[in-house]
C-alpha cells in the first residue's frame, strides 16, 4: 500500500486565489481594500523569510502589506505603542507580531495588547475562549489549514477517532478543538504520553505537532488512516517532519509532505482571517456563498 500525498501547496494556492476573488468586491463596498500589519522586532533569519513571503502573499491577494521592521534592541514600551497604533488604525484590519521576540520583551504581553478583532493570528486569549467554547472568531492559521485539508480528503469528519500529538496553544490545543467542532472523537496526546503508540493505532486522523523529528512511526499508524504532519525539523541539512515519512506512506491512506503539506496553508489561512477581519471591522457582509467554506469552517 502506498498513500496518498496531500498536496498543501496546491490547495494554499486555489485558497489565496478564493481570497484575492473577494478583495474587489470588499474594495467596492469599503472603499479601500483588507490591510495586514506584520511588525518584526531583530534580524533573525528565518523570521525575515517569513515575514517577506507573508509581505509578497499579501501584496499578490491583493491587499495592502503594512511592514513595521523594528530593531533588536527596541524597548517593550515602544513595540507597545506600535501596537495600540495599529489597533486604532482603520486601514489595518489584522496584526501579526512575528515570534519569537527578542528575550527583553514580553511576548505574552504584547499578545495581549493586539486587539482581538484584529488577532489574525488566533493567539488572543479571547479568541482561543471563543474557540473553546464554538464562538465566532480567529482560529490559528497553522489548525485551521489542516482543518481544512482534512475535510477536503475526507469530508464529514463526523465520527472518526483523531489523534492530535502535541498540545501547544498554536497547534494542539486548537486543533484538538476544531476536531471536537467536527464531531470527531479526539485524543490529545504528547511525549510523554504513556504506550503513545497504541493510541495512534486506533485512528482515523493522526495530527503530528511534537516538535521531534521523524517521531511517529509507520507501524504506529491504522492502516488507511489520514495523517497530518505539522512537524518542520532539520537534519543533516534537510527539512523533516514529526512523522516518519517512508514508514507512514506504507501504511496510510494519505500523508501530508514536509516541506509542501501544512506550512503553505498557514500564509493562505492568514489571508483567509484577515479577509474575514476586514469584512467585520467595516461591516461589510461575508459572501458565504462565494467564500464557499472559508467564511466560519470552524462551524463545520
Amino acid at each position: 500500500m502506498t498513500a496518498e500525498l496531500i498536496d498543501g501547496k496546491a490547495f494554499a494556492a486555489g485558497l489565496r486565489a478564493r481570497v484575492a476573488a473577494q478583495v474587489p468586491t470588499f474594495q467596492a463596498a469599503a472603499s479601500r481594500a483588507p490591510g495586514l500589519a506584520v511588525v518584526l522586532v531583530g534580524e533573525d533569519p528565518a523570521s525575515a523569510v517569513y515575514v517577506r513571503s507573508k509581505g509578497k502573499q499579501t501584496r499578490e491577494a491583493g491587499m495592502e502589506s503594512f511592514e513595521h521592521r523594528l530593531p533588536a534592541d527596541t524597548g517593550q514600551d515602544d513595540l507597545l505603542a506600535l501596537v495600540e497604533q495599529l489597533n486604532a488604525d482603520p486601514a489595518v484590519d489584522g496584526i501579526l507580531v512575528q515570534l519569537p521576540l527578542p528575550r527583553h520583551i514580553d511576548e505574552q504581553e504584547v499578545l495581549l495588547r493586539i486587539s482581538p478583532d484584529k488577532d489574525v493570528d488566533g493567539f488572543h486569549p479571547v479568541n482561543a475562549g471563543r474557540l473553546a467554547t464554538g464562538m465566532e472568531g480567529f482560529v490559528p492559521c497553522t489548525p485551521l489549514g489542516c482543518l481544512m485539508l482534512l475535510q477536503d480528503r475526507l469530508g464529514d469528519l463526523s465520527g472518526l477517532d483523531a489523534v492530535v500529538i502535541g498540545r501547544s496553544n498554536i497547534v494542539g490545543k486548537p486543533m484538538a478543538a476544531l476536531l471536537t467542532q467536527a464531531s470527531c472523537t479526539v485524543t490529545v496526546a504528547h511525549s510523554r504520553t504513556r504506550d503513545l503508540a497504541s493510541h495512534v493505532a486506533r485512528a482515523d486522523i493522526v495530527v503530528a505537532a511534537v516538535g521531534r523529528a521523524n517521531f511517529v512511526q509507520g507501524d504506529w499508524i491504522k492502516p488507511g488512516a489520514t495523517v497530518i504532519d505539522v512537524g518542520i525539523n532539520r537534519v543533516e541539512g534537510k527539512l523533516v517532519g514529526d512523522v516518519d515519512f517512508a514508514s507512514a506512506m506504507r501504511v496510510a491512506g494519505a500523508v501530508t509532505p514536509v516541506p509542501g503539506g501544512v506550512g503553505p496553508m498557514t500564509i493562505a489561512c492568514l489571508l483567509r482571517n484577515t479577509l474575514v477581519a476586514a469584512h467585520r471591522n467595516a461591516g461589510v457582509p461575508l459572501a458565504g456563498d462565494v467564500l464557499a467554506g472559508i467564511d466560519r469552517p470552524e462551524r463545520t
